[in-house]
């Protein structure tokens, strides 16, 4: 199935997020902060990021703009997954480059079948 990099700095958000990706076929790599993030989805090229708002170094707003901005990550599609539930943070987040946005907590199957949308169409 896909490459999807998962970029959050909560270690049990981390194992959640492998754990679910991983029975559902996927490949996954992890990031503690958005500048590791960032490198890492330079480096490897996955299909598509998982992407907390609220980390250190640099958040996950900041890390998706860089992503969108650069000609060797721009196509990788980025899903915001963040405890932040405004609407002005979903429109930032889109104004940012995110393809969707799920509020944590989120459920094993929205967060999937977001997932295999957004990998369509990609």
């Amino acid at each position: 199935m896909a490459h999807i990099l998962v970029v959050d700095d909560s270690a049990t958000d981390q194992h959640v997020f492998r754990k679910v990706l991983e029975r559902h076929g996927h490949r996954v790599t992890v990031a503690s902060d958005g500048r590791e993030g960032v490198g890492l989805a330079e480096r490897l090229q996955p299909d598509l990021i998982l992407m907390d708002v609220v980390m250190p170094v640099l958040n996950g707003f900041q890390a998706t703009r860089e992503l969108s901005r650069n000609e060797a990550t721009r196509r990788i599609p980025v899903v915001m997954v963040t405890t932040k539930d405004g609407q002005s943070d979903m429109l930032w987040a889109k104004r940012q480059g995110a393809r969707a946005y799920l509020v944590k907590p989120t459920r094993e199957k929205q967060l999937v079948e977001t997932i295999e949308q957004i990998l369509q169409v990609h």
